[in-house]
């Protein structure tokens, strides 16, 4: 397991382009025939890949979480960015649409993920043990946002949020640029109460995503290529613009789950 320490705003104003990979970019979320793991000091989250290719992958507890099972005291939103497929938690079979989300409560054991299936999870401590649940994209709480004169019409789907889905803090969606938009996230915000995480994906192969991260008067970038994902601070910024559409889903953990809960940062103020 990938661990990354949490850092100081005044910390990242000093870093170099290889420095700020190092610390937020996860460019290798998916290996095939392997689970991935990277920990995040930052409301310590994990944030793994599971690529079946063959037989089930069944996930591991890495080491240095010091627990018998992966989720003695954690919960997990998994979202399918591969075609439907079949994940097993504890005895039960799962079927995962493609962009659909499971969430997996406390006190799970044995978990597996079938081919062709290619899995995103996003796991944070939990304190309560609450019901494993089958979201598909049809089920999403379902957003219009932006406009095609500022390049950001897209589509949010909020799978995992303070809605239908109980969960102790993860939040989980997918948000989908309609073409001809590049901009995500525009006007920017943070939200001091959570952190955030994105796993950037159908980005074309000659395309890339310019990452905004940063305060918002010392703001930095990364440039993102297709299934990598970036890790955002609670007093980051996240925003960024594609060469072309693409899509990315948002994951959230923290103690407030009120998804409105941001704090803006017009253009006009950021530096």
């Amino acid at each position: 397991m990938d661990t990354r320490n949490a850092c100081a705003p005044e910390h990242v104003a000093t870093m170099s382009t290889s420095e700020l990979r190092q610390r937020f970019l996860i460019d290798d979320v998916f290996v095939e025939g392997e689970v991935t793991f990277t920990y995040s000091h930052h409301d310590r989250v994990i944030i793994a890949g599971a690529a079946p290719t063959g037989e089930p992958l069944t996930l591991p507890t890495p080491a240095e979480l010091h627990t018998d099972h992966l989720f003695d005291l954690r919960e997990a939103g998994v979202i399918n960015i591969g075609a439907e497929a079949v994940v097993t938690v504890n005895g039960i079979s799962y079927t995962v649409p493609h962009r659909g989300c499971l969430y997996i409560g406390r006190g799970s054991q044995d978990v597996t993920f079938a081919a062709p299936g290619r899995f995103y999870l996003f796991s944070a401590p939990a304190h309560a043990a609450l019901p494993t649940t089958l979201v598909g994209e049809d089920q999403a709480n379902e957003l219009e946002l932006g406009e095609q004169e500022t390049s950001n019409r897209r589509t949010l789907r909020q799978l995992l949020y303070n809605g239908d889905v109980a969960s102790c803090q993860v939040m989980m969606g997918v948000t989908e640029l309609h073409p001809g938009s590049m901009w995500n996230t525009m006007p920017a915000h943070t939200h001091d109460r959570r952190m955030e995480a994105y796993l950037y994906f159908d980005v074309a192969d000659d395309a890339r995503v310019v990452h905004l991260m940063g305060e918002p008067t010392q703001t930095r970038h990364l440039i993102v290529a297709n299934e990598q994902a970036v890790i955002s601070p609670n007093w980051s910024i996240h925003s960024g613009v594609g060469t072309r559409a693409y899509s990315f889903i948002w994951a959230m953990a923290g103690e407030n789950q009120a998804f409105s809960d941001m704090d803006a940062c017009p253009i006009t103020d950021m530096e």
